[in-house]
């Protein structure tokens, strides 16, 4: 049975929450790593190849290890490995790293994370399955949240390119909940992390070569607030934790809460990002940014709690028929972002 939404185990929501927070915690690091090195004369295009190439390498032998031989899940995974990598990977990396080099780093992580909502969407509209009240009304207070932590209300700058760039990063991340919730293909996590961070290493070196994404390495020390760092240490963070480690504990982690959940315990990466971001880069956040952090986690406390509802429903003898969910999960079409 594929987990797409809440249908998990009481103990395998208990690890997948852990798994969850070690990959919001991880991914949240991404954006404070990025901005060193363009502050240093890196382009965005060059730290995603980076980023991706070094969590390729790192994970490719673990990836086929995992297998145990059964190459034929590579066969019929193909399509999701894809799609995985040219949305999950490439869309939401590239387009962020892009965003946050004209906005500051919390902005553009909050714009992408109102991935939950297109996830809600989609899992609404494509399956049939409406939402539980409580996540309508953790949707909203998390909503709450971001528009205080986006410093809207109270007149804050914001770049309209790098809006942009951030919500096609939403659209990746969205992506990477629904594919990575699906487990239909038998793929282990780090096997779907490492072919899709694969995929999206070719199509990158593809885009460099044809001259479609700048690529601009420079040498020299990386400047934080808090201290310096040789470039090779950054890089080191940036592919081997914020990616291998974050996509695998990812995975693993939405095939046990399901989308639907994953993605808002996902949002926890804003307040991981804000205060890495406030440390790193002197990106110091007022005091509406953290009552918007306080609601956002408000939010994702009460959409959980309403899935711990629908667990409970869900397993309560029926005399009717219940409602069948479509057999298959298409993933979608396979686009630039």
């Amino acid at each position: 049975m594929a987990t797409l939404t809440h249908d998990a185990p009481v103990g395998r929501v208990t690890s997948g929450i852990g798994l969850a927070l070690v990959s919001a915690g991880s991914f949240g690091m991404s954006g404070s790593l990025a901005r060193g090195l363009m502050d240093l004369g890196w382009t965005a295009g060059a730290a995603t190849l980076a980023r991706v190439g070094i969590a390729a390498i790192v994970l490719v032998v673990p990836g086929m290890l995992a297998l145990r031989g059964r190459w034929s899940l590579l066969r019929r995974g193909a399509g999701t490995i894809l799609a995985y990598g040219m949305f999950a990977v490439v869309g939401a990396q590239l387009c962020y790293f892009m965003a946050v080099s004209t906005l500051d780093v919390s902005v553009a992580l909050l714009i992408e994370y109102l991935s939950p909502v297109a996830v809600v969407a989609w899992l609404w509209v494509r399956h049939g399955h409406r939402p539980a009240r409580a996540t309508f009304l953790g949707a909203a207070i998390a909503a709450v949240g971001l528009v205080l932590l986006l410093d809207v209300l109270g007149g804050g700058p914001l770049s309209t390119t790098g809006v942009a760039w951030a919500l096609g990063a939403m659209v990746g991340a969205a992506v990477y909940f629904v594919i990575s919730g699906d487990d239909r293909t038998g793929l282990p996590p780090i096997t779907l992390a490492a072919g899709g961070l694969v995929v999206a290493f070719v199509g990158l070196i593809v885009a460099a070569a044809l001259g479609v994404l700048p690529v601009t390495f420079v040498a020299g020390d990386v400047r934080f607030v808090p201290f310096d760092a040789p470039v090779w240490t950054v890089l080191l963070a940036l592919g081997v934790i914020t990616a291998g480690v974050a996509y695998v504990a990812g995975i693993a982690a939405t095939r046990r809460l399901g989308a639907r959940l994953a993605s808002f315990v996902g949002l926890l990466e804003v307040v991981a990002a804000t205060l890495l971001a406030w440390f790193l880069l002197g990106q110091a956040p007022g005091a509406t940014q953290f009552a918007g952090a306080a609601l956002v986690l408000l939010g994702v406390i009460v959409v959980k709690l309403g899935e711990k509802d629908d667990v409970a429903v869900a397993d309560a003898p029926v005399l009717t028929v219940p409602p069948t969910m479509p057999p298959t999960v298409e993933p979608p079409t396979v686009v630039a972002a």
